[in-house]
């Protein structure tokens, strides 16, 4: 055989051989490049979409808003969107459209509350009902503590005259949201008018929503209503301050309901009898009279008139007893002629008072000097008591006297006043403290 020709046709062999495996990783070569480009076409495509309908999407059009879902058809915030456009302002005439884009949304994502939420406003609005409450009802359910939800949940029950089932709604907002709970309490008012149903289903007992319902009532001079609930609040056994009952307390005196305001003193002494004083027949009617605590100015405690040309603030360092007294700086600026401090006492008509208090002076100009008065409060005209003013440097100094109250009389403003000098230095500078004041009823 010739070996020659053999070695040739090895060779053209071998040379066919290698030209195919050639060909063939260039095919492969390209196939994996197309299906590479492809993958990266695949997984690029979903990126570049959503950031063509964020683009058109925060032009905040109704053509913007279709432009994004056309960009990006996968994606239910783009059709809750262009519902939400079309619904400022709402025309009858997108409806339809409005609740075909909250469906589709819902389809899209079938476990979103708020959609479903919407979706139930939009039924509400064409007088779907029973769609609207199933669409409400899942939005609840899918979400119960989101005020939101809640909050049209309960606007839809009273629309529908389910009165106790809004409420429900209302309470989880209220709960949820603080700032929903002033828009509840007047939703509920208006739609109800009923504030036993209100208390009973919408107020939870808690301490800090119920004072918050309870000044609501009383600014709104709802004060029977008021009553009720700060009767609730006691009888719950709810833990509070004297200070969180100070908004009705002023409304029972700005209303004169003078019983129920003797009543919740009652309560309030039994509750902190540091603060107001201990009952009994020889009680100090006089709240805080020894400035040991707080000055909550307002209620019943003592009420500061702040004012040009004098500073008013309790001091821990001169005192008659106890570890605090009251001290009114004046700044020798004014001729002052109001009252620096004062509180509402309520009293018996045609009965017999104790006044006493304490005061110290240092270096007060002027002839004429901080004094005690007590006057009716509703005729400010009838003067029962008015002690000597501190002029100049005193010690402790008591001031007392013995009066008794009118036929009409119910309520005593106890006032720390300075009458104006008529003198030509007038501006009135010093310091005076006041300790240990107190009314009491003299027994016959």
């Amino acid at each position: 055989m010739d070996t020659s020709l053999f070695q040739h046709d090895f060779t053209a062999s071998s040379a066919i051989d290698t030209h195919g495996r050639l060909l063939s990783r260039d095919w492969l070569g390209r196939a994996v490049r197309v299906c590479l480009a492809i993958f990266l076409l695949v997984c690029c495509y979903p990126v570049l979409a959503q950031a063509v309908a964020d683009f058109h999407s925060r032009q905040q059009t109704l053509e913007g808003f279709r432009e994004a879902i056309r960009w990006e058809p996968w994606n239910p915030e783009r059709y809750a969107d262009l519902a939400t456009g079309l619904e400022r302002p709402l025309k009858e005439g997108d409806l339809p459209e409005i609740i075909g884009l909250y469906e589709h949304a819902v389809q899209l994502s079938p476990n979103d509350p708020d959609y479903w939420s919407r979706l139930g406003q939009a039924y509400d609005w064409a007088s779907r009902t029973v769609d609207s409450q199933h669409a409400f009802e899942q939005a609840a359910l899918l979400f119960p503590n989101s005020p939101a939800i809640q909050w049209r949940v309960g606007n839809f029950y009273l629309r529908e005259g389910r009165r106790e089932q809004a409420l429900a709604a209302l309470e989880k907002a209220l709960i949820a949201d603080p700032e929903l709970r002033r828009a509840a309490f007047d939703l509920a008012w208006r739609a109800t008018g009923d504030g036993d149903l209100i208390a009973r289903r919408m107020i939870p007992l808690r301490s800090d929503i119920y004072f918050e319902y309870l000044n609501y009532l009383s600014g709104t001079e709802r004060l029977d209503a008021a009553l009720d609930a700060w009767n609730r609040i006691v009888a719950s056994g709810l833990s509070f301050e004297s200070k969180d009952a100070l908004t009705f307390l002023d409304a029972l005196i700005a209303h004169r309901r003078i019983d129920q305001l003797i009543s919740a003193r009652t309560t309030l002494e039994k509750r902190s009898p540091s603060v107001t004083g201990k009952g009994g027949p020889d009680a100090n009617l006089i709240t805080n009279g020894d400035f040991e605590n707080e000055i909550l100015d307002g209620g019943l405690d003592w009420r500061v008139n702040r004012m040009a040309g004098a500073t008013v603030r309790t001091d821990n360092l001169a005192f008659l007893d106890g570890t605090r007294s009251l001290r009114i700086r004046f700044e020798g600026t004014q001729n002052l002629s109001d009252v620096l401090v004062f509180q509402y006492a309520p009293v018996n008509p045609n009965a017999s008072y104790r006044f006493e208090g304490y005061m110290r002076a240092q270096a007060i100009t002027t002839d004429s000097g901080p004094q005690f008065q007590i006057r009716d409060a509703d005729d400010p005209a009838i003067l029962l008591f008015q002690s000597e003013g501190a002029v100049g440097s005193l010690p402790w100094s008591r001031r007392q006297g013995e009066f008794k109250t009118g036929p009409q009389t119910e309520l005593l403003e106890v006032r720390v006043t300075r009458p104006a000098s008529k003198k030509f230095d007038n501006r009135i500078a010093g310091t005076v403290w006041v300790d240990q004041v107190s009314l009491r009823l003299i027994e016959k």
